[in-house]
């Protein structure tokens, strides 16, 4: 079995015969949730529906159907200890062939899925921005990586969005609603202008800044001399990453604000109101 590394479409096109698999539906603990779906080819797989043994027998079946020595379009399997798993739930599992239609379907749903993917902007491709850069980009998140030096940006993941910008705290006002701020740039006194823009705003569900606290309280000095209520440096993490593990080298250090930043835009979510006539649960729409 090999996973392939690539987009949707480009495994579309790579392979001739596809098997769609998704999850129809879930009852009781599952690893992934209902409307999860991945792809197999002869060779090859796209994506996944929650690992362990029950995606192994999803893809045999989906194999069986590619030669033709099935036509059974679901599975219904109780994760239990009958397939070495103990999660305890079920999922129903439908198969089927993708045709060019179902092929079109699946490129606007996983396009819809990327296009409400959260907004990070890294201000600072540094050693830390670039170590963040390559971890969030693995993640569900919209990157943008903003820096003041054009030398800086060559070498970024292709599914970052960069920017070279002469006053990267002028950008701050383009982020989206509910967008996350990271600064980590090489310079303090820009830190403190980005920071500044995007602290000014009640919309971002996040803004952290990369120092001590030696640093943060130089930025609070200069907030109050600038005429900033106390309450503005209150919503500001400085520092990054927590304060648990020590460990200051950029690729830790990026995975601790990873997992920060996602824990923020979490809480942003649920306390964010509901639409007019729907319940808030995000778990409601994906299902």
């Amino acid at each position: 079995m090999t996973i392939a590394d690539t987009t949707l479409s480009a495994f579309l096109q790579g392979n001739d015969s596809v098997i769609l698999i998704e999850i129809a539906s879930v009852k009781g603990s599952a690893p992934r949730e209902a409307g999860t779906f991945m792809l197999v080819s002869r060779d090859r797989i796209w994506q996944t529906i929650g690992g362990g043994q029950f995606e192994y027998m999803a893809i045999d079946h989906a194999r069986a159907m590619l030669a033709g020595t099935t036509a059974i379009d679901s599975l219904d399997i109780a994760l239990g200890p009958e397939i070495g798993q103990c999660c305890g739930g079920r999922t129903l599992i439908r198969f089927s062939k993708v045709t060019p239609a179902i092929a079109d379907d699946l490129k606007n749903r996983w396009q819809s899925e990327e296009d409400a993917y959260p907004a990070v902007f890294l201000f600072g491709a540094g050693h830390v921005g670039r170590a963040l850069a390559q971890a969030m980009a693995l993640l569900p998140l919209a990157v943008t990586v903003v820096e003041t030096r054009r030398d800086e940006l060559v070498g970024l993941s292709e599914s970052v969005t960069s920017h070279l910008a002469p006053m990267p705290e002028a950008l701050v006002k383009t982020i989206p609603p509910g967008g996350s701020v990271v600064i980590v740039t090489h310079d303090h006194a820009l830190d403190f202008l980005i920071a500044r823009e995007a602290l000014a705003r009640q919309d971002l569900a996040y803004v952290g800044m990369i120092g001590s606290q030696t640093k943060r309280a130089t930025f609070s000095h200069w907030l109050s001399r600038e005429g900033a209520p106390p309450s503005m440096i209150e919503r500001l993490i400085l520092p990054i990453g927590g304060s648990i593990v020590k460990d200051k080298r950029p690729q830790v250090i990026a995975s601790l604000v990873a997992s920060e930043v996602l824990h923020a835009i979490h809480r942003f979510d649920e306390a964010a109101p509901a639409p007019f006539g729907h319940d808030h649960p995000a778990s409601q729409d994906r299902a």
